[in-house]
């Protein structure tokens, strides 16, 4: 399999490119259901998906994809840069389409993420990694859960 390095510069994708396009630019074969997508992940802006839902949303506008392949193009794109893998615990996996450093809230109950505006968050204090590690990353989540404010 071919890796690609691309700089964040790269990996977003310009204005009008098309979905075919960006999937060339990075080595991907062109298949219907990537094209459907890369086309439809793109498209919207920054977003934030998970699998499942991406998938539901691909089939509700009338593009039949498999859950493999859902999958398999996220872990992909990933890999090359053009979306980011949300760390979260469980289960599910979150996939951004906006690359750059940033954290996160997590909405429980509406099973949301919601970007933290940059420059909030200030870490200090980091402890050195393990021996025989490198650490390449902090990824903030905090979780939110709705206020039950009394209404006067």
């Amino acid at each position: 399999m071919q890796h690609f390095a691309l700089s964040q510069r790269d990996t977003l994708p310009a204005k009008g490119t098309s979905a075919r396009d960006l999937l060339a630019k990075v080595g991907l074969r062109p298949t219907r259901q990537r094209l459907a997508l890369a086309e439809h992940l793109f498209t919207a802006g920054g977003r934030h998906v998970s699998a499942s839902n991406l998938r539901d949303e691909l089939v509700g506008k009338g593009a039949p994809v498999s859950m493999g392949c859902v999958y398999s193009s996220l872990r992909r794109l990933s890999e090359i840069g053009l979306i980011r893998r949300v760390p979260m615990y469980g289960a599910t996996a979150y996939f951004d389409t906006e690359t750059s450093h940033h954290h996160h809230f997590y909405v429980a109950n509406e099973d949301r993420l919601i970007d933290v505006p940059n420059g909030t968050i200030k870490i200090r204090d980091i402890p050195a990694a393990p021996e025989g590690c490198d650490l390449v990353s902090i990824d903030v989540v905090l979780r939110l859960k709705p206020s039950h404010q009394q209404t006067p």
